[in-house]
């Protein structure tokens, strides 16, 4: 388990670098208004005692940067400086951004990433007239009288330092792995217990009974974390294993991993060392392998990660699940024993009492939708039904219960039980029909005629389309692959503009007979200017976008040829009363996850940021299958000569997905949708939001997910939209996310920094 312990440390201490810079320090308890800091100027503001500093940071091999205060004693290696505090915990901003005490008493970071004021600590209107770093590492700010109106200790990220307390109102949560948000928190209950929790539903460990209210905790320079009450007496304490040693630095962090462990600096081995953890057994933290599979413990006695199931691997990521149980063929229970399975997304099992063993195996089997099913084997005689293809757990001979996992019985490739019957004698005539001798002739020759008019009729047809194919072949192509066409080819591949699908979109058909979807674009925007865009357009391919095929861009005419997709436009089906039948809440909620996913690609995995600029329902398409694909991306930067980010950037993508995710959801138009939609949900009445036309209901879960996000999404101030990789995570079921504020009003001042 040390081993453990040191690996996870030193891979968070890797996130806590600063680049190997001469650093220009203000070292000094009085930090005047209008001091900056910034990441040119390569400055930092240092406490008294030179052990804490407080700038802007980054890991070595990343060009961005976080921000926030760091323990940086002199007799610390570079790779053991520790982040103690940040202003945002998932925030990361540009090589240009900095820091200022605004003339307002305002603690100010603008961020030269967005170009925007990227976090502020909302105090203008409390009389700051000073800041200060302490020498115990509290960042405060005071006023005329010295009195704190506002401290970093109030504010935690993902550790308590000696002298900082945390009561009912404050939480600590595991830092972000893989740009991803951590499930694990830790939180003051109502009666004063220590927990530690996962995605806010599940509870693994507290801190135990008390009697007393109103606690706070506290980390001790000795190595105590206590509980206080208001008097600051101690009503409940544990020891670290170096408990009264001469230890100079102490801390109290919430690990990745989900346990809750104090470190102590060991001076002869310059390193930091776990001195207690919450949770000993490590298997023990709920979902401690997330989507890896179940906990089990190695040869050497380590805890390690196994997956029962299957294993589904990509480039980045590798997840274990429960394969779809709805089977064709039957299904088979997989038997574990010594195992004990937990329910993921979410993380509520049914629990059957008073049944045996056989009767918890069939309750599953017979359950079309559950996955898995664990049985306590205690004496409680309880079956605990899993209806999730993500499930943790944890296996240990020392387990006394027993799980099943239901598994799709392998096809026949042959039926054994089909007998096949012998086909019936032929009963052959000799008898010579004259009349049915020339029935047949004349048949033969009437079939004869008919055949020669439909070779004439084809070879007609042929040389008229070897024509159109042989003018088409001169039809150049462009280094993408685009097919450049003139306007007069345009004009006959639509028929002259015959039959329209949607807003300056046309229907036509190449000679090859595959349909395109033609869209007319502004014909005065410039020629180098168009032709840039066209290109990166065609560079992009996802199964959620709609493929651009080729391009016409002449003087007075510009097309964009896209890939033709079947049943239209996602508004249509919406609209229509016949046609909004076939959307399905899954249909739906499948179509939310691919939008999210393509535009997801738009931000993150094209060579250059790319917005789609125009995200609605009526450039959303549906396939045959009825799979959404989003089209008509980046024509923003076609058709607007202006490029401010307030045009097309990764904001209003987000908002606008807010937006359809609602209408899609409602079956109505934005309009007041949102504010009326977010009352329902705030009071309680999210089914009221539904479309009453879908057949077949919703999915509670899923609702709250979408609505929940699309919530976030339409935050009027834009810091708060979250972007679209997380939008995917919180829609797939595989990242928590907080219940949104009112998304129609700034929350705290905004400060209208000049750009720098």
């Amino acid at each position: 388990m040390p081993e453990l312990v040191e690996h996870l440390h030193k891979s968070r201490l890797l996130l806590c670098i600063f680049v190997a810079f001469p650093l220009n320090t203000l070292a000094t308890s009085d930090i005047p208004l209008g001091s900056k800091i910034s990441v040119a100027d390569k400055n930092v503001w240092i406490s008294p005692n030179g052990d804490f500093a407080f700038g802007f940071f980054n890991r070595s091999d990343q060009p961005n940067y976080s921000f926030g205060i760091r323990l940086i004693t002199k007799s610390f290696p570079l790779d053991q400086q520790l982040l103690v505090w940040s202003a945002a915990a998932d925030l990361i901003v540009g090589n240009n951004s900095y820091a200022q005490l605004t003339q307002d008493g305002e603690l100010v970071l603008f961020d030269s990433l967005k170009r925007v004021t990227a976090w502020t600590s909302k105090t203008r209107q409390l009389s700051v007239v000073s800041a200060a770093l302490n020498d115990n590492g509290n960042l405060v700010l005071l006023n005329q009288e010295k009195h704190i109106v506002w401290q970093s200790f109030d504010t935690p990220s993902d550790i308590l330092l000696p002298g900082q307390s945390f009561s009912t109102l404050q939480t600590l949560r595991a830092a972000s792995k893989n740009c991803v948000s951590s499930y694990y928190t830790l939180f003051m209950s109502a009666s004063s217990q220590l927990q530690l929790q996962w995605e806010s539903h599940v509870t693994y460990w507290t801190s135990g009974s008390l009697s007393s209210s109103n606690l706070s905790a506290f980390i001790t320079s000795d190595g105590t974390l206590q509980l206080r009450d208001q008097n600051l007496k101690p009503v409940w304490s544990l020891y670290g294993q170096d408990h009264d040693d001469s230890i100079n630095y102490r801390f109290l962090r919430l690990d990745v991993d989900g346990n809750l462990r104090l470190y102590s600096w060991v001076e002869d081995s310059k390193s930091w060392r776990s001195v207690w953890q919450a949770v000993e057994n490590q298997c023990n933290v709920f979902a401690t392998c997330g989507q890896r599979g179940i906990c089990v413990f190695n040869e050497s006695g380590l805890p390690d990660c196994e997956c029962p199931f299957k294993q589904q691997t990509n480039e980045s990521t590798s997840r274990c699940f429960i394969p779809n149980n709805r089977c064709s063929s039957g299904s088979n229970m997989l038997h574990y024993k010594h195992t004990f399975l937990h329910g993921m997304y979410p993380p509520t099992d049914d629990v059957v009492a008073k049944v045996s063993l056989e009767e918890c195996k069939s309750l599953c089997q017979n359950d079309l939708t559950c996955t898995a099913a664990t049985f306590s084997n205690d004496g409680t005689a309880r079956c605990l039904i899993k209806r999730t293809p993500y499930v943790t757990g944890y296996s240990d001979p020392s387990l006394s219960s027993v799980s099943y996992a239901k598994m799709c019985a392998d096809p026949f490739a042959v039926n054994p039980n089909l007998s096949l019957s012998s086909p019936p004698p032929l009963n052959w005539s000799h008898k010579f029909c004259f009349p049915c001798l020339i029935g047949a002739a004349a048949v033969m020759f009437v079939v004869f005629i008919i055949v020669q008019l439909a070779l004439g009729f084809w070879f007609y047809r042929r040389r008229i389309s070897v024509r159109k194919k042989a003018a088409f072949a001169h039809t150049s192509l462009n280094s993408n692959g685009l097919i450049v066409l003139s306007f007069s080819e345009i004009e006959e591949l639509t028929e002259n503009f015959k039959y329209q699908i949607g807003p300056k979109m046309f229907k036509g058909v190449l000679p090859n007979r595959k349909p395109v979807a033609i869209k007319d674009v502004d014909a005065s925007v410039e020629e180098r200017k168009y032709r840039g865009v066209v290109t990166k357009i065609g560079n992009i391919h996802h199964k959620s976008l709609v493929k651009l095929q080729g391009y016409c861009c002449e003087v007075d005419h510009k097309f964009l040829v896209y890939e033709y997709v079947k049943n239209g436009s996602l508004e249509k089906y919406i609209e229509d009363l016949k046609l909004c039948k076939k959307l399905t809440w899954g249909k739906r909620f499948d179509t939310c996850i691919s939008v999210a996913r393509a535009v997801c690609y738009l931000h993150t995995s094209c060579r250059e940021f790319m917005s789609h600029g125009n995200l609605k329902c009526e450039n959303v398409v549906l396939d045959e299958n009825l799979e959404a694909k989003v089209t008509e991306f980046g024509l923003g930067n076609i058709v607007s000569e202006v490029s401010c980010s307030s045009c097309s950037s990764a904001e209003r993508d987000v908002e606008d997905f807010g937006k359809m995710v609602l209408e899609l959801v409602s079956g109505c138009r934005v309009g007041d949708l949102c504010e009326w939609a977010y009352e329902e949900w705030l009071q309680g009445h999210p089914e009221n939001v539904v479309d009453r036309k879908i057949i077949g209901g919703f999915i509670p879960q899923e609702l709250e997910r979408a609505l929940r996000i699309a919530f976030w999404c339409i935050q009027i101030d834009e810091r708060r939209r979250p972007p679209m990789r997380e939008v995917v995570k919180v829609l797939e079921g595989t990242l928590s996310v907080d219940p949104p504020p009112p998304p129609f009003s700034r929350q705290g001042p905004w400060n209208d920094e000049e750009e720098p």
